[in-house]
């Protein structure tokens, strides 16, 4: 069979439906997809059917964030239709991306990022033991978590995991882990949606890649959005804040409704039907787990 333009025409079309470049390579996740057998798409189309049926009978709120972890994709909605897409940056498999609701109640612009312990631990405490300047390099500052005290990074034995007993927080500027913007909600998991300095990683085919918090591309348009009924913040307003550097929070004036959902299958009312990999093997078909298993 020689692929000419009239296979590269469905190849397309299929690819774009399984949030692959459509550029018509047969790469390894398009040929992977297509080898996943029609009885189990079958069986993913019927588990995501019943996901679908229960977020359509709840309440989602008139406006409200979902957060579609399996596309790494998030939709602002607004009187059942969306008002705006972003691609998002979600858990890596070990470090996943919780399923929540809640309500964001207030946009950081400017933020200090404090570290969590697993990542001072995973992260942090091997990098400085191979470079003792990485702290001051991405002005992180450690404080006494009782006293609030500032400790030198030189005080302590890098040797040991001593220093997860510290609080690591990185000052507010480009090269901060959050950039611009950090957007909380209430959860029992410390997650919250961001900005990053990182943006390259938006263009990556696999967006599995935080430490269970969610990053958006383009927030500042989302920004808008949700503060939209606080007074005093338009676009011109925040942008301006952004470029003082100056740590900002905003109380949101009514609350968001975010939901973090678990959806590997959809469609849409074209009658496109879009699937994407079971990345946290929740769909109970190993063979859906394309990205883990190439």
């Amino acid at each position: 069979i020689s692929f000419d333009t009239y296979v590269d025409a469905p190849v397309k079309p299929y690819q774009s439906g399984h949030g692959l470049p459509a550029d018509g390579v047969m790469g390894q996740y398009s040929l992977a997809a297509m080898n996943v057998t029609a009885d189990v798409r079958l069986g993913q189309l019927q588990t995501n059917l019943e996901r679908v049926r229960k977020l359509a009978s709840e309440d989602q709120g008139a406006r409200y964030v979902m957060v579609n972890i399996p596309a790494a994709q998030i939709e602002a909605v607004e009187a059942g239709r969306v008002a705006q897409r972003h691609t998002a940056i979600v858990g890596k498999i070990d470090r996943q991306t919780p399923i929540l609701d809640s309500r964001i109640h207030e946009v950081i612009l400017n933020p200090y990022w404090t570290a969590p312990k697993s990542i001072i631990q995973k992260d942090i405490i091997p990098l400085m033991r191979k470079d003792p300047t990485y702290l001051e390099k991405n002005k992180i500052r450690l404080f006494d978590e009782r006293t609030r005290e500032e400790v030198p990074p030189e005080s302590v034995d890098w040797s040991t995991d001593d220093a997860v007993k510290l609080m690591f927080r990185q000052d507010p500027g480009k090269i901060n882990a959050m950039s611009s913007t950090k957007i909380n909600f209430a959860n029992p998991y410390a997650v919250y949606m961001h900005d990053t300095p990182s943006q390259g990683l938006f263009n990556k085919l696999m967006r599995f890649d935080s430490s269970g918090c969610v990053r958006i591309q383009n927030v500042r348009d989302l920004n808008v959005w949700l503060l939209r009924d606080t007074p005093g913040w338009d676009r011109q307003t925040m942008e301006a804040t952004i470029a003082s550097r100056v740590n900002t929070p905003i109380a949101v004036t009514n609350p968001v409704p975010v939901h973090f959902v678990y959806v590997s299958a959809w469609s849409t009312g074209d009658g496109v039907v879009h699937l994407r990999d079971d990345i946290y093997e929740m769909d109970g078909q190993a063979a859906l787990s394309i990205g883990t298993n190439t």
